[in-house]
């Protein structure tokens, strides 16, 4: 004997299933064509540089401000050379558990080499050389879209970049939600302004990204120290 299914509860179960279904709102859908857009375009980028401008912030004013260039290069290459506050400072990483440590960029013979995971190489909020290029804030995006709920986040649109707010665990140990402003130019794909902040709206740390040159054939003795 087949048992009748309760007509109110099953509606109900009908109900739920619809509303999980359609659970990407108008926002998340734009914004996750936008992370698929920065995955394509990040899939031909065999090289970059940019100049970067990173600010920290302690209770809300400003505690430390860098300028460095940054170089990537596929596998994992990175070079970052410092403008401010250490300008003659190098840190050459080559995808392994090494960092090595220029101080003073024209002199070559003095170096110093120190793991990945070493405090004194990672910026105040401790993220580590080997989290700051482009495809690790991608991947970051990517994972949060599908983890942390984006309901009711503003996105916005015009001719040469998007913009759109974003709640993420906090990028370097994952253990609170944080909130983020991204700028995303329409020519590269990539990032142009990252603005970090506490879920109360605290400023945490900004970052401004400017003049990418993309694939411009780096060659590998440039991330040789």
């Amino acid at each position: 004997m087949i048992r009748s299914i309760p007509i109110l509860p099953f509606l109900i179960f009908l109900l739920v299933a619809a509303v999980n279904a359609a659970s990407v709102s108008p926002q998340g859908d734009q914004v996750l064509s936008l992370i698929e857009k920065m995955q394509a375009a990040f899939k031909d980028v065999k090289d970059y540089t940019c100049e970067v401008e990173q600010v920290f912030y302690d209770e809300g004013a400003e505690s430390q401000h860098y300028r460095f260039k940054f170089y990537f290069k596929r596998e994992k290459k990175i070079r970052v050379d410092f403008y401010h506050p250490y300008p003659t400072l190098s840190l050459f990483y080559d995808g392994g558990r090494e960092v090595i440590v220029l101080p003073f960029r024209a002199m070559r013979l003095l170096k110093f080499h120190l793991s990945v995971d070493n405090p004194k190489i990672q910026t105040l909020a401790g993220q580590k050389i080997n989290q700051t290029d482009m495809g690790y804030i991608i991947v970051f995006l990517s994972e949060n879209f599908r983890e942390i709920s984006q309901e009711g986040e503003e996105f916005e649109e015009d001719r040469d970049q998007v913009k759109f707010w974003f709640r993420a665990l906090d990028y370097i140990q994952r253990q609170k939600i944080e909130r983020y402003r991204i700028f995303v130019s329409k020519e590269n794909w990539l990032p142009l302004r990252i603005e970090r902040y506490s879920l109360e709206m605290k400023p945490l740390e900004l970052t401004i990204i400017k003049n990418y040159t993309i694939n411009t054939h780096l060659e590998d003795k440039l991330f040789v120290p």
